[in-house]
């Protein structure tokens, strides 16, 4: 701070260090006065000078050290009280940009919270419809027909259900409830509801569950479930995908595998991330980037860890790894 005081009054100590040159040079030419006399006048005067600086700099340092030392945010009360018209100045426009962003955070909290019930409202009210389609569909005869129409609906099933809980996932802690959630009974809801795909590509599930139920919740972990499932069957052709689950080091270990396309290494670091769909197939317009990125949001609000094994062309393996009991008292909402 010293430093950079010294720097913003440099044109100070520039023109006092220009005033005794020319007191010197002026005592050293008119040789009526006595330089000595000078030369004690200019020792004094910058000894006044340099206490001066002192002051002034413990003085005006400490409204700045405050500024530089406090955090980045909209709370004002670290500020400390201005001594100087120019720190007033400084103080009110700090104060007065607050307000703004504020007031401005305020509306726009206010319009994302309006879109999202809007968007929500808006999912809901088209899933009568989709219903509606699903129950027409039933009613169709050509197999060939209804098995595309069937897939079509699917994917735009498993769309909206993912908007849904893009809207939700940033409000996850309040929608938590910790149940005992059996894991059979979930799972072929979700493979029930994959049905069709999984036919018209030719895939089945050996499924061999050890360890039943799980401490979770319900929804959330369905969705995840889902998100697991659907790209197993996405990037599968005519193959098997095996569903287990064991007991491992008092965690509950929940392993969905495939034997499709698989996953670049150079990949695995990424596939998490929002909007990453593949360098090796990127011209696959049908991913959204979203699934597994939503699915890692809502793990880590339940505490799961998402473990993926994986080789080009080879599989891939998910591994939910579910906390221990005693682990569920950190989770907000149980």
């Amino acid at each position: 701070m010293i430093r950079t005081f010294l720097k913003e009054r440099r044109s100070w100590i520039v023109f006092f260090v220009s005033i005794q040159l020319l007191a010197l040079m002026i005592g050293y030419i008119d040789s009526a006065g006595s330089f000595r006399s000078v030369q004690y006048y200019v020792f004094l005067s910058t000894i006044i000078f340099m206490v001066f600086i002192y002051v002034r700099y413990i003085k005006e340092s400490r409204f700045y050290q405050c500024l530089e030392e406090r955090e980045d945010d909209l709370d004002v009360s670290n500020i400390p009280e201005p001594d100087s018209p120019f720190e007033w100045i400084i103080d009110n426009s700090i104060s007065n940009q607050i307000k703004r962003l504020k007031h401005e955070s305020e509306q726009n909290l206010l319009l994302l919270e309006q879109e999202k019930d809007e968007l929500l409202l808006w999912i809901h009210e088209v899933k009568t419809p989709l219903t509606a389609m699903h129950l027409m569909i039933d009613r169709i005869e050509d197999k060939m027909l209804k098995t595309q129409m069937t897939y079509e609906w699917l994917r735009i099933h498993l769309l909206l259900d993912q908007q849904l809980h893009q809207k939700r996932i940033p409000f996850i802690k309040n929608d938590l409830y910790i149940e005992h959630t059996n894991l059979e009974d979930l799972i072929f809801k979700e493979i029930r509801t994959l049905q069709s795909w999984c036919m018209q590509k030719g895939i089945g599930f050996d499924i061999n569950l050890e360890v039943e139920e799980v401490l979770s919740d319900t929804k959330w972990l369905s969705f995840i479930i889902r998100q697991m499932l659907t790209n197993a069957v996405k990037y599968s052709d005519s193959a098997d995908i095996i569903i287990r689950s064991y007991q491992q080091d008092e965690h509950t270990k929940l392993e969905v595998r495939d034997f499709g396309r698989g996953i670049d290494q150079k990949d695995l670091s990424r596939i998490f991330d929002k909007g990453f769909t593949s360098t090796t197939s990127h011209h696959d317009t049908s991913s959204t980037g979203m699934g597994l990125y939503l699915s890692k949001k809502a793990a880590d609000s339940l505490q799961v860890r998402i473990n993926v094994q994986s080789r080009l062309s080879a599989g891939t393996t998910f591994t939910l790894i579910f906390p221990k009991k005693n682990e569920f008292v950190n989770i907000t909402g149980m």
